[in-house]
Protein backbone atom coordinates (compact mmCIF):
# COMPACT_ATOMS: atom_id res chain seq x y z
CA UNK A 1 0.00 0.00 0.00
CA UNK A 2 1.38 3.32 -0.97
CA UNK A 3 1.31 6.56 1.10
CA UNK A 4 -2.03 8.66 1.00
CA UNK A 5 -0.22 11.61 1.87
CA UNK A 6 2.37 11.30 -0.87
CA UNK A 7 -0.89 10.33 -3.31
CA UNK A 8 -2.64 13.18 -2.01
CA UNK A 9 0.69 15.44 -2.49
CA UNK A 10 1.49 14.74 -5.71
CA UNK A 11 -2.04 14.70 -7.66
CA UNK A 12 -3.41 17.95 -5.97
CA UNK A 13 -0.19 20.08 -7.08
CA UNK A 14 0.16 18.25 -10.28
CA UNK A 15 -3.54 19.25 -11.05
CA UNK A 16 -2.35 22.56 -9.84
CA UNK A 17 0.42 23.15 -12.24
CA UNK A 18 -2.10 22.29 -15.04
CA UNK A 19 -4.29 24.74 -14.17
CA UNK A 20 -2.04 27.42 -14.22
CA UNK A 21 -0.35 26.64 -16.99
CA UNK A 22 3.08 25.30 -15.35
CA UNK A 23 3.02 21.94 -16.24
CA UNK A 24 5.53 20.66 -18.91
CA UNK A 25 4.55 17.91 -20.87
CA UNK A 26 7.51 15.61 -22.19
CA UNK A 27 7.42 14.75 -26.02
CA UNK A 28 10.18 11.38 -26.80
CA UNK A 29 11.70 12.56 -29.96
CA UNK A 30 11.70 9.25 -32.76
CA UNK A 31 15.03 9.61 -34.13
CA UNK A 32 18.29 12.30 -34.21
CA UNK A 33 17.55 15.43 -32.23
CA UNK A 34 18.92 17.80 -35.39
CA UNK A 35 17.66 20.58 -36.83
CA UNK A 36 14.09 18.87 -37.63
CA UNK A 37 12.77 16.45 -35.38
CA UNK A 38 10.30 13.43 -35.40
CA UNK A 39 7.65 13.66 -32.65
CA UNK A 40 4.06 11.21 -32.95
CA UNK A 41 5.18 10.47 -36.34
CA UNK A 42 5.18 13.90 -37.57
CA UNK A 43 8.79 15.92 -38.66
CA UNK A 44 8.36 19.20 -37.10
CA UNK A 45 11.15 22.15 -37.71
CA UNK A 46 13.29 22.26 -34.29
CA UNK A 47 13.75 25.54 -32.61
CA UNK A 48 13.90 23.77 -28.90
CA UNK A 49 17.50 21.77 -29.05
CA UNK A 50 21.12 23.30 -27.80
CA UNK A 51 22.68 21.56 -30.10
CA UNK A 52 23.78 24.97 -31.45
CA UNK A 53 26.55 23.42 -33.64
CA UNK A 54 24.63 20.40 -35.18
CA UNK A 55 27.46 18.19 -33.50
CA UNK A 56 24.65 15.61 -32.09
CA UNK A 57 24.75 14.40 -35.61
CA UNK A 58 27.80 15.00 -37.19
CA UNK A 59 29.66 11.84 -38.89
CA UNK A 60 32.78 12.66 -37.60
CA UNK A 61 31.60 12.41 -33.68
CA UNK A 62 29.97 9.55 -34.78
CA UNK A 63 32.62 7.68 -35.92
CA UNK A 64 34.75 8.24 -33.15
CA UNK A 65 32.32 7.69 -30.79
CA UNK A 66 32.00 3.74 -32.28
CA UNK A 67 35.75 3.12 -32.21
CA UNK A 68 35.79 3.94 -28.80
CA UNK A 69 33.27 2.02 -28.02
CA UNK A 70 35.32 -0.94 -29.77
CA UNK A 71 38.91 0.10 -27.95
CA UNK A 72 37.21 0.34 -24.89
CA UNK A 73 33.99 -0.52 -24.25
CA UNK A 74 30.98 1.15 -22.91
CA UNK A 75 31.58 2.47 -19.69
CA UNK A 76 34.32 3.71 -17.64
CA UNK A 77 33.76 0.76 -14.70
CA UNK A 78 34.58 3.08 -11.50
CA UNK A 79 35.30 5.89 -10.15
CA UNK A 80 38.20 8.11 -11.16
CA UNK A 81 40.30 7.78 -8.56
CA UNK A 82 40.27 3.84 -7.98
CA UNK A 83 40.70 2.68 -12.01
CA UNK A 84 38.10 4.59 -13.56
CA UNK A 85 40.27 7.03 -15.73
CA UNK A 86 41.00 6.42 -19.04
CA UNK A 87 43.07 8.09 -21.40
CA UNK A 88 40.65 9.49 -23.22
CA UNK A 89 39.56 11.15 -20.08
CA UNK A 90 42.70 12.67 -19.94
CA UNK A 91 43.04 13.45 -24.05
CA UNK A 92 39.89 15.48 -23.66
CA UNK A 93 40.92 17.40 -20.50
CA UNK A 94 43.41 18.30 -22.20
CA UNK A 95 42.53 19.43 -25.41
CA UNK A 96 39.93 21.22 -23.46
CA UNK A 97 42.68 22.95 -21.35
CA UNK A 98 44.15 24.07 -24.83
CA UNK A 99 40.66 25.48 -26.46
CA UNK A 100 39.77 27.37 -23.36
CA UNK A 101 43.09 28.66 -23.13
CA UNK A 102 43.46 27.39 -19.04
CA UNK A 103 46.32 25.45 -16.97
CA UNK A 104 44.40 22.30 -16.59
CA UNK A 105 40.84 20.94 -16.58
CA UNK A 106 38.70 18.68 -14.75
CA UNK A 107 35.81 16.71 -16.74
CA UNK A 108 32.41 15.81 -15.23
CA UNK A 109 29.28 13.92 -15.66
CA UNK A 110 27.24 17.42 -16.44
CA UNK A 111 27.78 20.78 -16.28
CA UNK A 112 24.66 20.74 -13.19
CA UNK A 113 27.62 18.09 -11.24
CA UNK A 114 30.25 21.19 -12.28
CA UNK A 115 27.99 23.49 -10.15
CA UNK A 116 27.19 21.43 -7.75
CA UNK A 117 31.65 20.09 -7.23
CA UNK A 118 33.48 22.96 -8.12
CA UNK A 119 31.38 25.89 -5.61
CA UNK A 120 30.81 23.60 -2.65
CA UNK A 121 34.64 22.13 -3.02
CA UNK A 122 35.72 25.36 -2.37
CA UNK A 123 33.30 27.78 -0.65
CA UNK A 124 32.02 27.14 2.86
CA UNK A 125 29.96 28.52 5.51
CA UNK A 126 32.34 30.81 6.56
CA UNK A 127 31.96 32.80 3.15
CA UNK A 128 29.81 34.70 1.07
CA UNK A 129 28.84 34.21 -2.92
CA UNK A 130 27.59 37.30 -4.50
CA UNK A 131 25.15 35.45 -7.55
CA UNK A 132 23.51 36.98 -10.47
CA UNK A 133 19.47 36.80 -9.79
CA UNK A 134 19.11 35.24 -13.10
CA UNK A 135 21.69 32.31 -12.15
CA UNK A 136 20.95 28.78 -13.72
CA UNK A 137 19.27 26.62 -11.24
CA UNK A 138 22.76 24.34 -10.87
CA UNK A 139 24.37 27.44 -9.50
CA UNK A 140 21.75 27.92 -7.27
CA UNK A 141 22.12 24.30 -5.88
CA UNK A 142 25.72 24.71 -6.26
CA UNK A 143 25.70 27.72 -3.85
CA UNK A 144 22.94 26.20 -1.49
CA UNK A 145 25.56 22.85 -1.03
CA UNK A 146 28.55 24.71 -0.12
CA UNK A 147 26.48 26.31 2.70
CA UNK A 148 28.00 29.84 2.02
CA UNK A 149 26.21 33.05 2.83
CA UNK A 150 24.75 33.86 -0.72
CA UNK A 151 24.16 36.98 -1.55
CA UNK A 152 22.36 38.05 -4.76
CA UNK A 153 22.57 40.84 -6.90
CA UNK A 154 19.95 42.39 -9.40
CA UNK A 155 20.77 41.16 -13.14
CA UNK A 156 23.69 42.54 -15.02
CA UNK A 157 23.52 45.50 -12.15
CA UNK A 158 27.28 46.37 -11.55
CA UNK A 159 26.23 49.00 -9.38
CA UNK A 160 24.33 47.03 -7.08
CA UNK A 161 27.30 43.89 -7.64
CA UNK A 162 30.01 46.90 -6.14
CA UNK A 163 27.42 48.04 -3.02
CA UNK A 164 26.89 44.39 -2.02
CA UNK A 165 30.96 43.09 -2.57
CA UNK A 166 31.67 46.64 -0.61
CA UNK A 167 29.47 45.29 1.94
CA UNK A 168 30.35 42.20 2.25
CA UNK A 169 34.34 42.80 2.55
CA UNK A 170 34.04 45.68 4.81
CA UNK A 171 31.43 43.69 7.24
CA UNK A 172 35.01 40.94 8.63
CA UNK A 173 32.01 37.95 8.69
CA UNK A 174 33.58 36.05 5.46
CA UNK A 175 36.75 34.04 4.76
CA UNK A 176 36.45 34.28 1.41
CA UNK A 177 33.53 35.85 -1.27
CA UNK A 178 32.89 34.52 -4.66
CA UNK A 179 31.15 36.24 -7.68
CA UNK A 180 29.63 33.83 -9.93
CA UNK A 181 27.70 34.43 -13.19
CA UNK A 182 26.40 32.79 -15.84
CA UNK A 183 28.40 33.47 -19.24
CA UNK A 184 25.24 33.80 -21.32
CA UNK A 185 21.57 34.01 -19.55
CA UNK A 186 20.00 31.43 -21.49
CA UNK A 187 16.36 32.43 -21.32
CA UNK A 188 16.91 35.83 -22.38
CA UNK A 189 20.66 35.60 -24.82
CA UNK A 190 22.31 38.06 -23.19
CA UNK A 191 25.89 38.28 -22.04
CA UNK A 192 27.13 38.69 -18.60
CA UNK A 193 29.23 42.04 -18.31
CA UNK A 194 32.13 40.50 -17.55
CA UNK A 195 34.99 42.92 -17.90
CA UNK A 196 33.33 45.18 -15.36
CA UNK A 197 32.61 42.20 -12.75
CA UNK A 198 36.21 41.35 -13.20
CA UNK A 199 37.49 44.99 -12.28
CA UNK A 200 35.09 44.87 -8.92
CA UNK A 201 36.74 41.25 -8.51
CA UNK A 202 40.16 42.63 -8.51
CA UNK A 203 38.68 45.90 -6.84
CA UNK A 204 37.86 43.67 -3.60
CA UNK A 205 39.84 40.47 -3.80
CA UNK A 206 37.18 38.20 -4.78
CA UNK A 207 36.90 34.76 -6.19
CA UNK A 208 35.44 35.03 -10.16
CA UNK A 209 33.27 31.92 -11.10
CA UNK A 210 31.78 31.78 -14.87
CA UNK A 211 29.24 29.37 -15.83
CA UNK A 212 29.88 29.34 -19.67
CA UNK A 213 27.43 26.68 -20.63
CA UNK A 214 25.66 28.81 -23.37
CA UNK A 215 28.62 30.83 -24.36
CA UNK A 216 31.06 27.60 -25.09
CA UNK A 217 31.13 27.15 -28.79
CA UNK A 218 29.28 30.69 -29.13
CA UNK A 219 31.11 32.93 -28.00
CA UNK A 220 34.81 34.30 -28.37
CA UNK A 221 34.71 32.37 -31.84
CA UNK A 222 33.49 28.80 -30.06
CA UNK A 223 36.35 29.36 -27.04
CA UNK A 224 33.20 31.15 -24.72
CA UNK A 225 32.53 34.20 -23.03
CA UNK A 226 35.86 34.33 -21.10
CA UNK A 227 38.12 33.93 -24.49
CA UNK A 228 35.37 36.83 -25.90
CA UNK A 229 36.64 39.43 -23.39
CA UNK A 230 39.83 38.59 -23.00
CA UNK A 231 40.06 37.03 -19.64
CA UNK A 232 41.82 34.10 -19.55
CA UNK A 233 43.98 34.93 -16.91
CA UNK A 234 41.88 37.00 -15.19
CA UNK A 235 38.63 34.19 -14.10
CA UNK A 236 39.49 31.99 -11.64
CA UNK A 237 36.75 29.25 -12.47
CA UNK A 238 35.26 28.47 -16.05
CA UNK A 239 32.87 25.88 -15.98
CA UNK A 240 31.64 24.36 -19.42
CA UNK A 241 29.38 21.88 -20.78
CA UNK A 242 29.60 19.04 -23.37
CA UNK A 243 26.30 18.74 -23.98
CA UNK A 244 25.26 21.50 -25.79
CA UNK A 245 27.68 23.38 -28.57
CA UNK A 246 29.60 20.54 -28.34
CA UNK A 247 26.38 17.84 -29.00
CA UNK A 248 27.65 14.93 -26.72
CA UNK A 249 27.36 15.11 -22.51
CA UNK A 250 29.49 16.12 -19.57
CA UNK A 251 30.66 19.33 -18.35
CA UNK A 252 34.43 20.61 -17.00
CA UNK A 253 35.82 22.86 -14.81
CA UNK A 254 38.68 24.70 -16.70
CA UNK A 255 41.01 27.22 -14.35
CA UNK A 256 44.85 27.01 -12.82
CA UNK A 257 46.23 23.63 -12.44
CA UNK A 258 46.30 23.67 -8.48
CA UNK A 259 42.49 24.44 -8.70
CA UNK A 260 41.97 21.44 -10.78
CA UNK A 261 44.44 19.33 -8.71
CA UNK A 262 42.07 20.42 -5.74
CA UNK A 263 39.03 19.14 -7.13
CA UNK A 264 40.36 15.69 -7.69
CA UNK A 265 40.83 15.02 -4.17
CA UNK A 266 37.86 17.11 -2.75
CA UNK A 267 35.01 17.31 -5.56
CA UNK A 268 32.08 14.62 -4.78
CA UNK A 269 31.03 13.70 -8.36
CA UNK A 270 34.48 13.40 -9.71
CA UNK A 271 35.12 11.21 -6.08
CA UNK A 272 32.17 9.14 -6.01
CA UNK A 273 30.41 8.23 -9.22
CA UNK A 274 31.53 6.78 -12.63
CA UNK A 275 32.76 9.05 -15.35
CA UNK A 276 31.38 9.77 -18.41
CA UNK A 277 31.53 6.69 -21.49
CA UNK A 278 34.39 6.27 -23.67
CA UNK A 279 31.99 6.76 -26.81
CA UNK A 280 31.19 10.66 -25.27
CA UNK A 281 34.49 11.32 -23.83
CA UNK A 282 36.04 10.56 -27.35
CA UNK A 283 33.23 12.33 -29.37
CA UNK A 284 33.40 15.60 -26.80
CA UNK A 285 37.58 15.59 -27.84
CA UNK A 286 36.59 14.86 -31.65
CA UNK A 287 34.76 18.13 -31.61
CA UNK A 288 36.74 20.16 -29.50
CA UNK A 289 39.17 19.68 -32.17
CA UNK A 290 36.65 20.53 -35.09
CA UNK A 291 36.31 23.79 -33.36
CA UNK A 292 39.30 24.53 -32.76
CA UNK A 293 40.88 24.03 -36.49
CA UNK A 294 37.85 25.61 -37.82
CA UNK A 295 35.54 28.80 -37.24
CA UNK A 296 33.15 27.87 -40.07
CA UNK A 297 30.28 25.96 -37.11
CA UNK A 298 29.89 29.43 -35.20
CA UNK A 299 29.74 31.67 -38.04
CA UNK A 300 27.32 29.49 -39.42
CA UNK A 301 25.24 29.58 -36.18
CA UNK A 302 25.56 33.50 -35.60
CA UNK A 303 24.11 33.73 -39.38
CA UNK A 304 20.86 31.82 -38.93
CA UNK A 305 20.38 33.83 -35.54
CA UNK A 306 20.80 36.76 -36.85
CA UNK A 307 18.55 36.16 -39.69
CA UNK A 308 15.87 34.34 -37.36
CA UNK A 309 16.00 37.71 -35.24
CA UNK A 310 15.40 39.77 -37.98
CA UNK A 311 12.44 37.86 -39.31
CA UNK A 312 10.97 37.34 -36.03
CA UNK A 313 11.75 41.17 -34.63
CA UNK A 314 9.84 42.71 -37.62
CA UNK A 315 7.18 40.84 -37.60
CA UNK A 316 6.67 43.17 -34.37
CA UNK A 317 7.39 39.83 -31.46
CA UNK A 318 9.19 40.77 -28.08
CA UNK A 319 12.24 39.41 -28.65
CA UNK A 320 13.95 40.74 -25.58
CA UNK A 321 17.72 41.98 -25.35
CA UNK A 322 19.16 39.45 -27.11
CA UNK A 323 22.84 39.00 -27.94
CA UNK A 324 23.18 36.11 -28.92
CA UNK A 325 21.50 33.57 -31.29
CA UNK A 326 19.17 32.49 -28.01
CA UNK A 327 16.21 33.93 -29.31
CA UNK A 328 13.02 34.46 -27.16
CA UNK A 329 9.68 35.35 -27.78
CA UNK A 330 8.09 36.58 -24.87
CA UNK A 331 4.44 36.08 -24.45
CA UNK A 332 4.01 36.81 -20.94
CA UNK A 333 0.77 34.84 -19.73
CA UNK A 334 1.85 31.34 -18.53
CA UNK A 335 -1.22 30.21 -20.50
CA UNK A 336 -1.48 31.92 -23.17
CA UNK A 337 2.59 30.81 -23.78
CA UNK A 338 1.53 27.40 -23.76
CA UNK A 339 -1.17 27.63 -26.49
CA UNK A 340 1.28 29.53 -28.05
CA UNK A 341 3.86 27.00 -28.43
CA UNK A 342 0.95 24.80 -29.16
CA UNK A 343 -0.22 25.78 -31.86
CA UNK A 344 2.98 26.33 -33.56
CA UNK A 345 3.70 22.58 -32.80
CA UNK A 346 0.45 21.73 -34.32
CA UNK A 347 1.55 24.39 -37.61
CA UNK A 348 4.87 22.48 -37.86
CA UNK A 349 6.89 24.01 -35.56
CA UNK A 350 8.70 22.20 -32.52
CA UNK A 351 9.41 25.53 -30.14
CA UNK A 352 9.04 24.48 -26.13
CA UNK A 353 7.22 27.01 -23.77
CA UNK A 354 9.24 28.36 -20.94
CA UNK A 355 7.43 29.30 -18.01
CA UNK A 356 8.20 29.94 -13.89
CA UNK A 357 10.03 28.65 -11.99
CA UNK A 358 12.75 28.17 -14.99
CA UNK A 359 11.94 32.19 -15.75
CA UNK A 360 10.06 34.84 -13.60
CA UNK A 361 5.86 34.41 -12.83
CA UNK A 362 4.24 36.63 -15.91
CA UNK A 363 7.88 36.15 -18.19
CA UNK A 364 6.04 32.93 -19.99
CA UNK A 365 8.04 33.02 -23.73
CA UNK A 366 8.79 30.49 -25.90
CA UNK A 367 12.64 29.80 -26.37
CA UNK A 368 14.02 29.94 -29.92
CA UNK A 369 17.43 28.34 -30.93
CA UNK A 370 18.32 28.58 -34.45
CA UNK A 371 21.30 26.04 -35.13
CA UNK A 372 24.53 25.70 -37.40
CA UNK A 373 22.45 22.95 -39.32
CA UNK A 374 19.48 24.58 -39.82
CA UNK A 375 18.96 25.75 -43.74
CA UNK A 376 17.32 29.29 -44.78
CA UNK A 377 14.31 27.49 -46.29
CA UNK A 378 13.90 25.73 -42.58
CA UNK A 379 13.92 29.22 -40.85
CA UNK A 380 11.63 30.91 -43.71
CA UNK A 381 8.94 28.74 -43.26
CA UNK A 382 9.41 29.12 -39.51
CA UNK A 383 8.95 33.00 -40.01
CA UNK A 384 5.91 32.09 -41.97
CA UNK A 385 4.54 30.00 -39.09
CA UNK A 386 5.18 32.46 -36.44
CA UNK A 387 3.62 35.00 -38.38
CA UNK A 388 0.10 32.63 -38.92
CA UNK A 389 -0.03 31.89 -35.51
CA UNK A 390 0.76 35.09 -34.07
CA UNK A 391 -1.92 37.17 -35.37
CA UNK A 392 -4.05 34.15 -35.11
CA UNK A 393 -3.98 34.43 -31.36
CA UNK A 394 -3.42 38.31 -31.05
CA UNK A 395 0.69 37.81 -29.95
CA UNK A 396 1.50 40.37 -33.12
Amino acid sequence: MTSKALNSFLNDNIADLKERGLYNEIDPVQGPNGPEIKIGGRTLINLSSNNYLGLATDDRLKQVAKQAVDSHGVGAGAVRTINGTLDLHLELEKKLAAFKGTEAVISYQSGFNCNMAAISAVMDKHDAILSDELNHASIIDGCRLSRAKIIRFNHSDMDDLRKKAKEAVESGQYNKIMVITDGVFSMDGDIAKLPEIVDIAEEFDLITYVDDAHGSGVLGKGAGTVKHFGLQDKVDFQMGTLSKAIGVIGGYVAGKANLIDWLKVRSRPFLFSTAVSPADAAASTKAVEILMESTELNEKLWENGNYLKAGLRQLGFDIGNSETPITPCIIGDENATQTFSRRLNEEGVYAKSIVFPTVPRGTGRVRNMPTAAHTKEMLDKAIAIYEKVGKELGVI
